[in-house]
């Protein structure tokens, strides 16, 4: 199994439980890994033997930027259900970290974060 990875990409969104970080909104970070089979793209060259990297940075900046979610792993979830949908047959498993770098919770820390693993297949 091949991975394709799109990693730390940055939005702005209004996630959380909080009233001001549905009011005020924050950070998110996200990364996303792929188990594709890209052998094929390999001798080609062809964008249409892979994952456009665009098409799935696209998803995660649709779910994050867009409608507000109390909890980041429904953030997660979203995103890895969009992606396996849209390239069913493609990608065979998807690992999702989404992170708040800057949550509203007093103390010392570099951030919080979940990550999800979903599909049929992943390593």
């Amino acid at each position: 199994m091949d991975y394709i990875y799109l990693r730390e990409m940055q939005f702005f969104g209004y996630h959380g439980v909080l009233a001001e970080e549905t009011i005020l909104g924050q950070r998110f970070k996200a990364t996303v890994s792929l188990a594709v089979d890209i052998q094929k793209a390999g001798k080609t060259d062809e964008l249409g033997d892979t994952v456009s990297y665009v098409g799935v940075y696209d998803v995660c900046k649709e779910v994050i930027e867009g409608k507000p979610y109390k909890l980041i792993e429904a953030v997660a979830e979203t995103i890895a259900a969009k992606i396996l949908t849209a390239y069913e047959g493609q990608v065979y498993g998807c690992k999702v970290e989404i992170i708040k770098p800057d949550p509203p919770i007093p103390g010392h820390y570099k951030e919080v974060a979940v990550e999800i693993v979903r599909g049929r297949y992943y390593e």
